[in-house]
């Protein structure tokens, strides 16, 4: 954990939950073994949608809808919500879960691998929430930073992965290291790309909240090199 246990117990025995029925889901989904946000990112991202206001929001990374219907119940009626998810398994879920909601005019499901989903994507979103494969979100950036309009958000969750980022390369067991190279490498391009103001905060498993300030290229090169240069240090 990268907050003390009780720390966390304590801030999340305040929480009021989000209603019946997305608090059934969220069991439901914790008993399935399936990955739901946490308690105080769930907070968070509420309190960030309240401030943004957003009518657009583009999610990378559905699982069974949990996070999306949580958008969608802290969002105006007229947001639309377009959500990719990749595991095949856990998309008929999500479009009953949408359903049963009363969210299938709200929310979008793009079912397939984002890598080829949002390079087709023509729309702007002012709102994207990056909450998929750890190792991809590098891979993703640039065409998530296209679709962002210009003063729009992105939030990228599970970006401290249990407090392994800040651990040497050495100590990360062999089959974690790429994960943990590429998402070294994902906080660094984002907080030294110029035209993006990004914070990163200790909330659930590390969370990055971008500002896209201008339009700007990721300037590939420059940040391998660095990376490069910080590996072989």
């Amino acid at each position: 954990m990268i907050i003390p246990e009780r720390m966390s117990a304590y801030i999340n025995s305040l929480d009021t939950g989000n209603g019946a029925f997305l608090d059934d889901l969220e069991r439901s989904a914790i008993e399935n073994h399936v990955p739901v946000i946490r308690p105080d990112m769930q907070s968070f991202l509420k309190v960030l949608l309240a401030i943004y206001h957003p009518r657009r929001i583009l999610e990378v990374g559905t699982a069974v809808g949990f996070s999306a219907l949580l958008m969608a119940a802290n969002t105006a009626p007229a947001c639309r919500i377009t959500t990719i998810e990749n595991y095949e398994k856990r998309i008929p879920l999500a479009r009953e879960n949408f359903r049963r909601a009363g969210m299938e005019e709200r929310i979008t499901l793009l079912p397939g691998d984002a890598k080829e989903i949002l390079p087709s994507l023509r729309e702007s979103f002012d709102f994207i929430f990056m909450d998929a494969a750890k190792g991809q979100y590098i891979h993703f950036l640039p065409e998530v930073l296209r679709l962002l309009r210009v003063d729009g958000v992105l939030v990228s969750d599970n970006v401290l992965q249990d407090g392994d980022i800040i651990e040497s390369h050495y100590a990360i067991e062999q089959r974690d290291r790429t994960i943990y190279k590429r998402m070294r490498e994902y906080l660094y391009v984002l907080k030294h790309t110029e035209g993006l103001l990004t914070s990163i905060v200790a909330v659930g498993d590390g969370a990055a909240v971008t500002v896209k300030q201008a339009e700007t290229p990721l300037m590939r090169e420059e940040r391998s090199d660095f990376y490069e240069k910080r590996e072989g240090a």
